[in-house]
């Protein structure tokens, strides 16, 4: 028990480590050596939790995101406005880290294949929470073109995302609002 108590504190500390490296140093500059240092560990402690620097900086990354979860026990009563929100808040709330995920997202999720397989079964459970909103307030919709509709939305998200990190002089939440407004049954 003792031992395990041990690891859960080496690992809350190596993503508090993460977290602060980043921060100071961004992604290129976040390596496995100064998240160790800030830390207080060695390699070997690091890699007996973490397979990698990266899935420690998705873990940092998806506590963010999860944070801004407007139903984070996945109970159902999410809208799709609450989950664009929750989407814009994350992104707005900590550009540096969202710069980030975008980046392990394009690079890593195209260079290596298990970061490639989170990435996308990120993606999918988030196309999941969308669809299941969109269901709800848009019966009209067979689930299939739910699915479509989720899936045009998170891609225009993203893109703005994309276009606001290059550009922060974006109405990126305006835009992101406006995205959502579309999907109104009133409007369809």
């Amino acid at each position: 028990m003792a031992r395990y108590k041990v690891g859960l504190a080496t690992r809350r500390r190596i993503l508090e480590a993460t977290r602060l490296v980043l921060g100071e140093r961004g992604l290129d500059g976040t390596t496995l050596k100064a998240i160790c240092q800030r830390a207080d560990i060695g390699a070997g402690s690091f890699y007996n939790l973490f397979g990698s620097k990266e899935a420690a900086i998705l873990q940092v990354v998806r506590e963010a995101i999860r944070a801004v979860d407007p139903d984070p026990a996945g109970s159902g009563e999410d809208s799709i406005a609450d989950l664009s929100a929750a989407f814009v808040k994350f992104v707005t709330g900590d550009p540096e880290l969202a710069r980030i995920y975008v980046q392990i997202a394009v690079s890593g999720g195209l260079t290596d294949d298990r970061l490639r397989e989170r990435v996308l079964a990120h993606h999918e459970r988030r196309v999941y929470r969308f669809t299941d909103a969109l269901q709800r307030e848009r019966p009209d919709l067979a689930p299939g073109e739910a699915r479509v509709e989720a899936q045009r939305l998170i891609a225009a998200l993203t893109g703005l995302v994309l276009y606001w990190l290059l550009d922060p002089s974006q109405p990126f939440e305006e835009l992101a609002e406006g995205l959502v407004e579309r999907l109104r049954p009133d409007r369809a």
